[in-house]
């Protein structure tokens, strides 16, 4: 007898529809899987058997094939065990056939026991809200956040099978529910005495999705700084939720208690990361911390002693949002959109510029140390600020004191000179207000922020003055500025026109970009 079971294989992270079709005939006693089986299917003959009886059911006599189609995608993960169990079951009249339009994942232990599975959310998202999707009650929690989708979750294989004959149909999913609340406003820069300049910087990076890159001696508050970032981030939206959360749940990194992921992602690997696990890839192709940063902030400090391929494989996602991993059977995209903060010492030693430790560094040590990051690598950043360690008056401050200057980041319009320049009639939750509520203006409802515009929309909505084109050229010619460097040079100046709330772009703006690019020791 034939029977078949639709199921989902993962590739990447997206899901793609499987049928298994399984078929008991005559013949010597055997299980042969085929259609491109991975070593993790391959094996479950053994547990699907062993399942099968301790659950309390007949395995069939007989030739039992197993075959996994479209054949010519590969399969892998151990999604399939409860698949193939319930279609053997079907197959030899033991289990009704499946209703229609219903998907079956699921990890079969010994005892019949069914246990999670990686990508349940991911699967979830790809049927698109129609049919049941039968999978392990540990996993229910994460693709009840999918609306119109129903789901049965199952903790033994026995269970299952009795609530197919009751025809139970499973119950409707409940929405991803709240979001997670903001962090209280005025508290976000309370561990970070002084430092306005960088305060100033990461608001506009927050603002618009610039990237940045903090260059300062050991202690100056870098790491408190990129994670002040994370934080000013808007809150992710219901849409946002379900799509960072698909993310983690393809790397198996979502749980019965943390089902969802509610925040802005914040991601600080170690600088021994290999490229994969940076960027993502392996012989099954898994997100990396590229994409587990998603809608994020991805944080690398000790930024030049990372691998060089690692560096270098940063320029996609930071020019596309998006990592393509091409193997033989086929490629992959993975979403990579994320806010990088850089953090680098501006030698060796860390104390180049110090002005209470002397460097113990020579000239080509610390050439070599910055000649680790490529000139290519360094024009995709936006903002380049150099963080002090603050005076000893400023860290003993009174609290409350320190919290009220510190609320008050921004630069006047009409001031000149340094950005850190405070202007007394804003402060930094109005500013980002206004940039948000003008970039949604410009680019509709969409996630889009202007660290993405491509080069058409930057010539339609970063028009500059007679005063701004000149300064701009001025400064082209003198640092001989590549076309990419003018281009983010826009954008940022854009984010800072819209968080004064002006549509057009004036000379102050465009001087504002250029001394947070210029602003750098490393090599461009």
């Amino acid at each position: 007898m034939l029977s078949t079971v639709e199921s989902y294989t993962i590739l990447g992270v997206e899901a793609l529809r499987v049928f298994v079709e399984v078929d008991v005939g005559r013949g010597l006693p055997c299980l042969e899987v085929v259609g491109l089986p991975g070593a993790a299917v391959r094996e479950a003959k053994d547990r699907v058997r062993t399942a099968v009886r301790n659950s309390g059911f007949n395995w069939p006599e007989g030739r039992i094939t197993v075959n996994l189609a479209p054949a010519h995608v590969p399969k892998t993960g151990t999604l399939f065990d409860l698949p193939i169990a319930l279609g053997i079951l079907a197959a030899s009249g033991q289990a009704p056939l499946p209703p229609s339009e219903s998907v079956f994942i699921g990890e079969l232990s010994l005892d019949g026991r069914v246990r999670s599975v990686r990508g349940a959310l991911c699967i979830a998202a790809a049927m698109k809200g129609s049919g049941m999707l039968t999978l392990p009650a540990q996993n229910v929690a994460e693709v009840r956040a999918l609306p119109k989708l129903r789901c049965l979750g199952v903790a033994t294989l026995r269970e299952l099978v009795d609530r197919l004959k009751a025809g139970d149909r499973g119950c409707p999913a409940q929405g991803p529910g709240p979001t997670a609340p903001a962090l209280a406003k005025g508290r976000i820069w309370t561990n970070v005495k002084g430092q306005l300049t960088a305060k100033r910087a990461l608001t506009i990076a927050a603002a618009g999705g610039h990237h940045t890159m903090l260059i300062g001696p050991p202690g100056a508050g870098k790491t408190m700084l990129a994670r002040s970032l994370a934080e000013l981030l808007s809150p992710l939206d219901s849409d946002e939720v379900i799509e960072v959360s698909t993310v983690y749940s393809v790397a198996g990194m979502l749980t019965p208690e943390r089902p969802l992921v509610r925040r802005r992602p914040f991601r600080s690997p170690h600088h021994s990361v290999t490229p994969t696990a940076l960027l993502g890839g392996g012989a099954h192709v898994r997100p990396g911390e590229v994409s587990l940063a998603h809608r994020g902030v991805l944080f690398l400090d000790e930024f030049p002693e990372f691998q060089r391929a690692a560096l270098e494989g940063l320029r996609e996602p930071l020019e596309e949002g998006a990592v393509v991993i091409s193997r033989a059977s086929g490629s992959h995209r993975l979403p990579a959109e994320f806010t990088l903060v850089a953090a680098a010492n501006p030698c060796p030693c860390g104390f180049l510029g110090d002005p209470e430790k002397v460097c113990t560094c020579n000239p080509t040590s610390i050439s070599r140390y910055r000649r680790r990051l490529s000139g290519p690598l360094m024009d995709r950043i936006d903002l380049f600020v150099h963080v002090k360690r603050p005076d000893v008056d400023v860290l003993i401050a009174d609290e409350a004191q320190s919290a009220g200057n510190d609320s008050e980041i921004a630069r006047s319009a009409e001031s000149g000179g340094d950005p850190s320049d405070l202007d007394r009639r804003e402060t930094w939750p109005k500013l980002l207000d206004n940039a948000l509520k003008a970039q949604r203006r410009r680019f509709g409802n969409s996630k889009r922020r202007n660290g993405s515009m491509t080069p058409d929309e930057i010539s339609v909505h970063a028009k500059l003055d007679n005063e701004g084109r000149t300064l701009l050229a001025q400064a082209a010619k003198c640092q001989s500025l590549s076309p990419r460097a003018i281009h983010r040079i826009l954008k940022v100046a854009r984010t800072i026109a819209d968080m004064r709330a002006r549509e057009d772009l004036t000379v102050h703006d465009v001087s504002e970009a250029l001394f947070f690019k210029s602003d750098s020791t490393y090599p461009r």
